[in-house]
This record gives C-alpha cells, sequence and structure tokens, in this order.
C-alpha cells in the first residue's frame, strides 16, 4: 500500500472552537491560533481591532467575518453565531488569553454544549495557571475567584469567606484597587499570609513579587501598573483538639454570644467536630 506525507493542514474542525490568544508576548501564538483566525468562517472577538492587529503582527490574512463578542452584546449574538456554527467554524477570542475566564466567551459555549453543536479548544496562554506557576507558593489546589470585589463591604465579607479557605486562591485586580485589597487581605487573613503579585505576565516589564501580605499591600501602596493576578497561599491546618478550643468557646459565651454560634465558627476554623465542641462546651460549663 502506497502511503504519503501529508503536505497540508487539516480543515478546522465544524462547531465553535475556543482558541486563546498571547498574553502580550506574541511568540505565545500556537500554530492552531494562526490557522483559526486564518481559516475560519467567523471570529467572534472581544475587540475587533485588536483581533485584526493580532493577525497582522502574526502575519495572518483574516479571509472570514470577524464580529465583536464582548460583555454586553454576547448574549445577544449567541443565535447568530451557532447558526454558523452549526454548518462552519466560529472561533472565540478575546483580547489576551483563555475565553469565558472571567472573559466572554461562556454564553456561547453554553448555548452550543446545550443544543448539540461541537466545541473544542485551542489551548494556550492564561493568566491564572501562569501566575499560579510562577507565584513558587504551593498551588497544587487553588481554587480561582475572578476579579476581586470593588467595593469595601463586599470585598470584606469575600475575604472572611476565605479566612479558612485551605486551597491557594487566585483572582485578578485593578492596578489602582491593588494596594486597598491587600491591606484588607492582610487584616483579614493576617500579615504573615503568604502571597505574590504577578504583573504584565510574559511582556517587557513581568514582575512577580512574592511576600507576606502585609509586605505587599505596603509595596502596592507606592503604586503599581499594568495587568495584575494575585496568589494568596492557602489557610495553614490548625492543628487543635476539642479539648482546647473548649475555653475560647466558653469565653465567646460569657461575652454574650451563642453557644450554637460560636461552635460553628469554632469548628470550621479549628477544623474539629461542630457536635464534639459543643457536647464538651456544654459539659465544662455545667
Amino acid at each position: 500500500m502506497n502511503t504519503h506525507h501529508q503536505t497540508h493542514r487539516e480543515a478546522l474542525p465544524q462547531g465553535v472552537i475556543i482558541a486563546a490568544t498571547p498574553l502580550g508576548n506574541i511568540q505565545d501564538a500556537s500554530p492552531r491560533l494562526r490557522q483559526a483566525l486564518a481559516q475560519a468562517d467567523v471570529i467572534a472577538a472581544e475587540d475587533t481591532r485588536r483581533t485584526r492587529n493580532l493577525a497582522a503582527a502574526l502575519g495572518v490574512e483574516i479571509q472570514g467575518r470577524v464580529v465583536s463578542n464582548f460583555d454586553h452584546n454576547e448574549q445577544a449574538r449567541v443565535q447568530q453565531l451557532l447558526k454558523v456554527a452549526r454548518r462552519g467554524t466560529v472561533v472565540v477570542i478575546t483580547d489576551a488569553g483563555m475565553p469565558s475566564v472571567s472573559d466572554p466567551g461562556f454564553a456561547l459555549i453554553d448555548a452550543a454544549h446545550t443544543q448539540g453543536i461541537h466545541v473544542t479548544c485551542f489551548p494556550g496562554p492564561s493568566a491564572v495557571p501562569t501566575a499560579l506557576a510562577l507565584s513558587g507558593l504551593p498551588v497544587g489546589r487553588f481554587c480561582f475567584e475572578g476579579f476581586a470585589p470593588r467595593k469595601d463591604g463586599a470585598r470584606r465579607a469575600w475575604l472572611e469567606e476565605l479566612r479558612t479557605e485551605r486551597r491557594a486562591v487566585c483572582f485578578f485586580e485593578s492596578p489602582h484597587r491593588l494596594a486597598e485589597t491587600l491591606g484588607v487581605a492582610a487584616e483579614i487573613l493576617g500579615a504573615e499570609r503568604q502571597a505574590a503579585v504577578a504583573r504584565e505576565l510574559t511582556k517587557m516589564f513581568e514582575e512577580v513579587r512574592r511576600g507576606c501580605l502585609g509586605d505587599l499591600a505596603a509595596w502596592a501602596a507606592e503604586g503599581v501598573k499594568g495587568e495584575v493576578t494575585v496568589v494568596i497561599a492557602g489557610a495553614q491546618a490548625t492543628e487543635r483538639s476539642v479539648a482546647d478550643v473548649v475555653p475560647e468557646a466558653l469565653a465567646r459565651v460569657a461575652a454574650g454570644e451563642r453557644l450554637k454560634a460560636v461552635c460553628t465558627d469554632l469548628a470550621a476554623r479549628y477544623k474539629v467536630s461542630k457536635k464534639e465542641l459543643y457536647d464538651a462546651a456544654v459539659t465544662a460549663r455545667d
């Protein structure tokens, strides 16, 4: 049987393709991203001008249509794009990184799955795993929180929820709000909690600043520029027995708190049984 090597690229698959774009360094563009830009029937782009500039920088000539697909119009675009995806190829890209990860794309991807339209991904750069890897913190288990809340009350409530989170926490923040967020994080999570701020990933002025939250808050107060991703180490397991925690529970009850609420809080903080703590506190009080 005669065999021969293929000299042309495989055609793009029909359906929806999620394609990651460079965070900053153009060399991170994958060959499959180049192919997607060149061959897609429609490119659904967060910013059409930036997409055309990206293609030009890569030496790619776009043959298909480029339509805008951003936060405020993506829901309205879904049916129009799915109509194309049923017979051809729609490529979803954002300004930088992986679509739908705190970026446009989710509405279309969700609807395509629901309607049985093929969805695939041309993987590549994403600020989240890049910052996690660069942080030098234990990130074998992590949670991604998107953008930090803007308002002080919401931000404090969010950080309170993360106080006992054992996984590393990754989130995006505006450079203008970074110092304030790190300051509140130091107050709620502890000034000694380790963290890393990754700035301008893959770009000329890339910087990763590691340290405790207290020091990082002081550093950020001097002013920070660029795209920012923050990684905070998970809470350390606090080894306490039920007997160790009972005095703290009783002291809080004596100060006016309800025993049940106190036990719920302390059991979560010290990773002990709420029932055992409650029973032990009742016995000690009697």
